[in-house]
């Protein structure tokens, strides 16, 4: 056996349990959303069927759609915003020098340390204030404003490796300084900026305070909400329809990351290049 395939056989091995501990939950969500009713809480491992129409009934029983609508609209436009108001505000950090750029750097990260329960109460009476309480669209802007803070971090880092004789260069060529950024520097910056996008996405599809606290009527909660009168309030669960809401929840996360698993790759491709 070469070298090679015992660095790999040594390597899976290794990382072998940390696979299972990772996968295990997963695995248990999937077998539970697929176990009949009478077989959920039984000790076997494997159901004796594959009960399809448990996902059919939980998205007919839960109003799931409407749910999982709002979750998109609410994490899309949130990982937008953020990102909008934040690759501008990240090219200035790295590439201006300006009074106080290096408190303004502490601010970013000390704003990472408060949580947003703390100022739940704030944004409820700011909500209100604004006639927003039990619109999607509340979310939207105070989970992009959130995701700034985070996001500005993120991208100043990561844009202050691109080399700025690039961007120089296309001065010299004539090139002014907007058409620089989006046609030589954005380019560049894709991995950073698709790596962002997801960690913000994720951090408003996930997010469930401050969606209970703005949110009241049925038609407009996101999926943590729909999940969780699953089990609040009731005699009895339904495990079987809780596991299959949750397992659908994690599709679109899946989709996203294996859309944006293509910048990843270049940006691997463009660093071996640099």
């Amino acid at each position: 056996m070469s070298a090679k395939w015992k660095r790999t056989l040594v390597a899976w091995a290794l990382l072998a349990p940390l696979m299972l501990v990772i996968l295990f939950p997963f695995a248990v969500m999937i077998i539970t959303a697929l176990k009949p009713q009478e077989e959920v809480l039984s000790p076997t491992w494997w159901p004796s069927r594959l009960a399809w129409e448990n996902f059919v009934d939980m998205w007919a029983a839960t109003e799931f759609g409407s749910a999982l609508w709002n979750s998109i609209y609410v994490s899309v436009l949130a990982a937008v915003a953020a990102l909008v108001v934040s690759v501008p505000a990240a090219y200035a950090m790295s590439r201006y020098t300006f009074a106080a750029k290096g408190v303004f750097r502490q601010f970013l990260l000390v704003s990472q340390m408060l949580s947003p329960i703390v100022l739940v109460i704030g944004l409820f009476r700011l909500v209100a204030s604004l006639g927003l309480l039990n619109d999607v669209n509340a979310l939207v802007l105070v989970y992009g404003a959130f995701n700034i803070a985070f996001t500005v971090w993120m991208l100043q880092s990561y844009f202050a490796t691109i080399p700025r004789e690039l961007e120089e260069a296309a001065w010299m060529e004539g090139a002014g300084r907007f058409r620089t950024l989006i046609v030589v520097f954005l380019p560049l910056a894709l991995p950073a900026i698709a790596v962002t996008a997801i960690f913000a996405f994720i951090n408003a599809w996930n997010e469930f305070v401050i969606a209970l606290t703005l949110l009241r009527g049925q038609e407009s909660h996101t999926l943590p909400i729909r999940i969780f009168s699953l089990v609040a309030g009731r005699y009895t669960v339904e495990w079987h329809h809780v596991m299959a809401a949750t397992f659908v929840a994690t599709v679109p996360v899946a989709i996203v990351f294996a859309w944006l698993q293509r910048f990843l790759v270049r940006g691997l491709s463009i660093g071996a290049v640099k």
